[in-house]
């Protein structure tokens, strides 16, 4: 019911003429239902939706925003389960046409229950990572990116040849021969810190790319996976996967940008890649991160052999060309 002599105060002139890049609602919780392959699995999603403003409008339509999710998310729920992506695309396709803006962005974040099973015992243990779909749209065209998060474990390289260094001096006091040393530094793992990682990998296509297969990059990118349930031979697994393979925070991102090309080898130069890590230190009062975004032109380029040149950008590529 339309209330008389309310005025459209989101028309009205502002205070101050300057155009907003962003504005709109962040952090709307909602359940959704996402097709992963032949699957359909119903997720508690949260959603940020933002649209341009012009210099002279005070303010964008705030309740369209929900309204709009939900209309889009019914019609998912009673039809057909969508990708994270595709639903992150039709709700900003609306957005724009519904508050009579020029640019809407929207992201997606969904908490997807991915089973499988312990790496010796074979037990069915359930994990949690985070699917991720962003959406641009501006009129004439839209861009998507479909990513993953999920977390892993990095054994520290640096530590662990400080450690190996000292074991050898101590090996060699005690009598043994510089072969014998070697042969037994290989045979026995070597103690380092850990630390727990949050790998993200982003990917803009149009292509539609399986959500297991991402997961399975940013963990393989990482020392070993994690498992919420182990028992002692899983355990005894993942502690020997992790030191027999240390890395860095920078390790990790630019193995999952190299396995994500050579897994994915028909994405299109004009494609978009963003690969980020943050470990949780050990031994250190803060944390670890490193990031490499660009198109997936600029990446084959630089892994060819070629100077690194221009990195483009996430929002940059999301702006629709």
């Amino acid at each position: 019911m339309e209330l008389p002599h309310v005025r459209d105060m989101q028309a009205s002139a502002p205070p101050v003429e300057i155009a907003l890049s962003h504005a709109g609602v962040s952090g709307v919780q909602k359940a959704i239902r996402i097709r992963r392959g032949e699957q359909e699995i119903l997720m508690a999603a949260e959603i940020d939706c933002t649209v341009d403003l012009a210099r002279g409008q005070k303010g964008v339509h705030m309740s369209r925003f929900p309204e709009l999710f939900d209309e889009a998310i019914d019609e998912a729920v009673l039809g057909e389960g969508l990708l994270v992506e595709a639903l992150a695309d039709r709700i900003a396709s609306q957005i724009l046409e519904r508050q009579g803006a020029l640019r809407a962005e929207v992201r997606i974040v969904a908490r997807w229950p991915l089973r499988r099973r312990t790496p010796v015992t074979g037990l069915v243990t359930q994990e949690m990572v985070s699917l991720i779909g962003m959406a641009a749209a501006n009129g004439t065209g839209s861009r998507r990116v479909v990513g993953v998060e999920a977390t892993g474990i990095n054994a520290c390289p640096c530590a662990q040849d400080l450690v190996r260094g000292r074991a050898a001096e101590r090996l060699t006091d005690a009598g043994y021969d510089a072969d014998e040393i070697d042969r037994i530094l290989e045979l026995v793992p070597i103690a380092t810190h850990n630390q727990r990682g949050r790998g993200t990998l982003l990917v803009g296509t149009a292509d539609e790319l399986d959500a297991e297969g991402l997961v399975e990059i940013v963990e393989q990118s990482m020392s070993a996976p994690v498992y919420e349930l182990l028992k002692r031979a899983d355990e005894l697994h993942v502690v020997e996967e992790a030191h027999r393979r240390p890395r860095f925070v920078e390790d990790s991102v630019r193995i999952a940008l190299k396995t994500l090309l050579d897994a994915y080898p028909g994405l299109s130069d004009d494609d978009f890649a963003l690969s980020r890590q943050r470990n949780l230190e050990t031994i250190h009062d803060h944390d670890v991160v490193a990031e490499r975004f660009g198109t997936i032109g600029e990446l084959r380029a630089e892994l060819g052999g070629r100077a690194p040149g221009a990195q483009t950008a996430l929002a940059g590529w999301l702006a629709p060309l």
